[in-house]
């Protein structure tokens, strides 16, 4: 009876999708127990839940029924992440910033990704660890890698990898970035700029501007939605560019990506535009047109906050710890190099705009 129950499929899923979802609640539980003793978030949910999942990992290992509801979680939940992402971005918003800062953002984000993955390769890292590098440095961290991977096929352990890096440097990041401000004498306005071009989440924006007061915590802002949009682009060229990257083969199955690796030969339509990146569009263009009630672009942030979080602790539970770690000195140099390059790239727009009150 229960072979031909319809939801059977479904039932395949419970086992994986409840771990993730176990682990996900371990993840917020710790972010609030931060939040309670020091004030703030030291590491988020997302980073925690890979970190636990990772953990959880390293000391067991799941049997064959845990795989099919991990795999969900890590491949088909994160890309509803993504398509959620574009309630939160407005055209409207995007163009009150001006032709020329919106061009300067466009090509600061450009420039970096190329250098962020010419550095990458120049430290030898593999191909997609290094355009993971690349988007998570250059456009909005956790949130660019994770959308990123399915579009290339990374896997668990490139993604754990990556994200783990950035999310140490993206503390590091809103700490230290106000006493460099302070250091160069930027204004408010600039400083924003300086903020939204170089730090990873609009959280972190918000926490790294907000010392240098309201001018700086409004332009790093606008300028963090504005970089934010440039994802979607980004991921349709690689989503063009994606067979090459996913004709790699040779992993021993089971294995949880974070993407399906299509056979040699010529793609489908669909491995072109994802369905995802296209119902990430399409979100945007209805959020400009004012289709999506303004009700419902907080709860559309909060469910993609909270899908992430569950995909990340996917990857980490298909994370194999020693790949991480022998990565990990390379990844650290191309996370490092390629963000002081994007720094210099975004004081150098800042001169060049004559960006001031």
């Amino acid at each position: 009876m229960i072979a031909n129950f319809p939801f059977r499929p479904f039932l395949r899923l419970v086992p994986g999708l409840a771990l993730c979802l176990a682990v996900t609640g371990a993840a917020f539980a710790l972010q609030r127990a931060e939040e309670a003793l020091f004030g703030r978030a030291w590491l988020e949910a997302l980073v925690l839940a890979i970190l636990l999942g990772t953990a959880l990992r390293s000391v067991w290992t799941p049997q064959t029924r845990w795989f099919p509801g991990i795999a969900f979680s890590a491949k088909f939940l994160l890309e509803v992440a993504v398509v959620l992402l574009g309630v939160s971005v407005s055209a409207a918003t995007i163009l009150a910033a001006g032709p020329w800062m919106l061009l300067g953002i466009a090509g600061v984000v450009i420039v970096a990704i190329g250098a962020s993955f010419l550095i990458g390769r120049l430290l030898r890292l593999p191909v997609r660890m290094a355009l993971l590098v690349a988007c998570g440095n250059s456009i909005c961290g956790n949130s660019a890698i994770a959308a990123v991977a399915p579009v290339i096929g990374a896997d668990g352990d490139d993604v754990a990898a990556s994200i783990g890096f950035t999310a140490v440097l993206g503390v590091v990041v809103v700490l230290g970035l106000p006493l460099l401000g302070i250091a160069l004498h930027l204004d408010g306005l600039q400083y924003g700029t300086l903020a939204g071009l170089t730090v990873y989440a609009v959280p972190q924006v918000l926490a790294a501007t907000a010392p240098l007061g309201s001018a700086a915590v409004q332009m790093g802002t606008l300028v963090k939605l504005v970089r934010v949009l440039m994802l979607g682009p980004v991921c349709l060229l690689l989503s063009i560019m994606a067979p090459r990257l996913r004709e790699e083969t040779g992993e021993m199955p089971p294995h949880v990506t974070a993407g399906d690796r299509p056979r040699p030969g010529r793609p489908a339509l669909h491995h072109f535009v994802p369905w995802f990146i296209a119902g990430f569009l399409v979100l945007v263009a209805a959020r400009s047109c004012g289709f999506v009630p303004r009700a419902l672009v907080a709860p559309a942030g909060t469910a993609a906050t909270f899908l992430t979080v569950v995909s990340m602790a996917a990857l980490g539970l298909g994370v194999d710890v020693r790949s991480v770690a022998s990565a990990g000195g390379r990844v650290t140099g191309a996370v490092v190099l390629s963000l002081v390059v994007l720094g210099a790239i975004s004081l150098a727009l800042i001169r060049v705009l004559a960006i001031a009150p």
